[in-house]
């Protein structure tokens, strides 16, 4: 019963590293993290305080969640009213 309880935990840190790699990887291929462009729940990760990760933004918009974007394209992004994407997290649209 141990082994199998090893190789299961082995597999699974198998499987997060391939994951955090392939993450990266894209990250690596032509995209950037792009702070305000993700519509409610369609922000890749780190959506700041109050929220944990992929999906979980609760704001449009929402200045502290990002979204990985193609290279270039983040602060010239088309969004509502005067929004602009960033490279950095922003305090507007920040869940109170």
């Amino acid at each position: 019963m141990r082994k199998s309880f090893t190789a299961a935990a082995v597999v699974a840190g198998a499987l997060a590293a391939g994951s955090a790699a392939f993450t990266s990887g894209a990250h690596a291929a032509g995209n950037e993290k792009c702070y305000g462009v993700a519509k409610a729940g369609q922000n890749d990760c780190a959506a700041g305080p109050g929220t944990t990760c992929a999906g979980t933004s609760t704001v449009d918009y929402q200045g502290n969640a990002w979204k990985l974007v193609p290279q270039g394209t983040c602060t010239t992004m088309k969004l509502p009213g005067d929004r602009m994407g960033s490279l950095e997290p922003l305090k507007r649209d920040n869940p109170s």
